[in-house]
């Protein structure tokens, strides 16, 4: 595997591991449920639209795969993500780390959402709004907490901020339940394939959109790592400020 030989370079400096994602602790943090997913340390820094994508038109990094060019990109990505991490600088590599660098939208996607009491609402419904979209799911434990953050931030700042609650691979029963257990002040909708769709691939749960009062994407973040709620506080707080 091109990745175990990367690591091989580093002379026991560092450890080539290969998880199952049923079994992976790292899995269930960032909900990983496709593979293949490259993490340094906590990490994450490449997943499987890295790699392939159904899309003739793909822009995937590493898209061919087999060929010459993409296994040196690789290469060189994981040399300089595994480097920043031994050299004590984990917080750069985060930042320089594939999800937040990745092919994301760029809007606001123009659909109509329906929520779980049939209320319709529209890109233009959420104008002049900052909007927070989480696609969670009910099996995800970090998930739970996640959304109980994104309550609390609703609450913080009320008519400023929607909150969108998207449930993916779940069965519409658990997700009612789920919410009226929670009470959170979320607009909670299903994800059908259409939703989805509108928003790119997500491989993992929770995944985590922000979009500024115009429509404008403003982040993009993947998984429960420990810096989640700091960095997408801090750059939600910049938008309202």
């Amino acid at each position: 595997m091109l990745a175990e030989s990367v690591v091989a370079d580093y002379k026991g400096k560092a450890r080539f591991v290969s998880e199952n994602y049923g079994d992976s602790q790292l899995a269930k943090r960032f909900g990983v449920t496709f593979y293949p997913v490259i993490f340094v340390d906590d990490v994450l820094i490449a997943t499987p639209k890295d790699f392939y994508n159904e899309n003739q038109n793909a822009k995937g990094r590493y898209i061919p795969f087999k060929s010459t060019a993409s296994h040196e990109r690789f290469r060189a990505d994981l040399t300089r993500m595994i480097d920043l991490v031994l050299a004590g600088k984990k917080e750069t590599a985060r930042a320089e780390a594939a999800p937040g660098k990745m092919e994301t939208v760029a809007a606001l996607p123009s659909i109509t959402i329906t929520d779980l009491d049939g209320r319709r609402l529209s890109r233009e419904d959420l104008a002049g709004r900052a909007v927070l979209v989480e696609m969670w799911a009910t099996w995800c434990p970090p998930c739970r907490g996640t959304l109980g953050w994104l309550g609390e931030l609703k609450k913080r700042y009320g008519d400023r901020l929607a909150v969108v609650a998207v449930a993916v691979q779940s069965e519409e029963p658990n997700v009612r339940k789920l919410a009226e257990e929670l009470k959170l002040p979320l607009t909670w909708t299903m994800g059908t394939p259409e939703l989805t769709r509108a928003f790119g691939d997500v491989s993992a749960v929770p995944t985590l959109f922000l979009f500024d009062r115009e429509g404008r994407a403003a982040g993009a973040f993947y998984g429960a790592p420990p810096t989640l709620h700091g960095e997408a506080e801090a750059r939600l707080a910049a938008l309202l400020k």
